[in-house]
């Protein structure tokens, strides 16, 4: 990757920000397109040549199960879990930052 240093730092900035964003229903579909795009370079970086598997049992023996790489299945399902709150809205105004400007807001 290029630029792997700042690149490294910047996906760990947006899943915790994002990740709280999302948690305190602020700004959803901002915080969303962020965690998207960090979520598609996973499937295509990395996950896309282990298959669409989330779990793949590699062996078992005495000491357990022993398990391989993860396929992009996860990512997909937080994919779709962005996108439904996007469409759906954070809340209503109680639970949710966004729902709570919408209602200050509203004529």
């Amino acid at each position: 990757m290029p630029f792997a240093d700042l690149l490294g730092w910047a996906t760990i900035i947006v899943e915790i920000v994002g990740g709280l964003l999302i948690l305190a229903g602020a700004f959803v579909p901002v915080a969303a397109v962020a965690m998207i795009v960090v979520l598609l370079v996973a499937i295509f970086t990395v996950h896309l040549p282990n298959g669409f598997s989330s779990i793949r049992l590699m062996s078992y023996d005495a000491a357990g199960a022993h398990f391989g790489q993860l396929g992009y299945e996860t990512d997909l399902l937080y994919i779709a879990g962005l996108l439904v709150l996007c469409v759906g809205g954070a809340g209503p105004p109680p639970f949710s930052v966004d729902g709570y400007l919408k209602a200050r807001w509203a004529p």
